[in-house]
């Protein structure tokens, strides 16, 4: 009965992984464009991209499946004719605004920008102070 058990632990959390492994790559995943303009497009983009599991890289640079069929899309989507452009903002509504590599400001997001302008003004009143401070003491 425990071996039962552990066994149906173990093909538990390893299922997810075969299942990764099974399946193909996208059509577009690992295949460059015909049209090099297209592909140019498509390549460009990509590198504004972020992939969602290695976080580090660009999905034009990434090995992970799901970076795969995000080239896939994208140039599929350019292939058809769609902006650069629309395809990001599909993306983004798709994944979030952690997909790409330029922020856009919004409501959750312009306190990233506005806090290095608060702490650079809050350094300079306060280096300011200081500076000014001293010399008035001695005069």
């Amino acid at each position: 009965m425990i071996r039962a058990f552990f066994a149906a632990l173990v093909l538990m959390f390893a299922a997810p992984a075969w299942a990764d492994d099974s399946m193909p790559p996208a059509p577009w995943a690992y295949r460059q464009l015909p049209d090099p303009a297209q592909e140019a497009k498509a390549k460009a983009l990509m590198e504004t991209l972020r992939c969602l599991v290695c976080q580090s890289q660009s999905i034009a640079d990434s090995d992970a499946s799901i970076a795969g069929d995000m080239r896939s899309q994208v140039r599929e989507r350019i292939a058809a004719g769609e902006d650069p452009e629309a395809i990001r903002a599909w993306l983004i509504q798709r994944y979030g605004d952690y997909v790409s590599y330029e922020p856009r400001v919004s409501a959750a997001t312009w306190p990233l920008f506005a806090a290095p302008l608060l702490l650079v003004a809050l350094a300079a009143f306060l280096l300011r102070k200081r500076f000014t401070g001293g010399q008035e003491n001695e005069a």
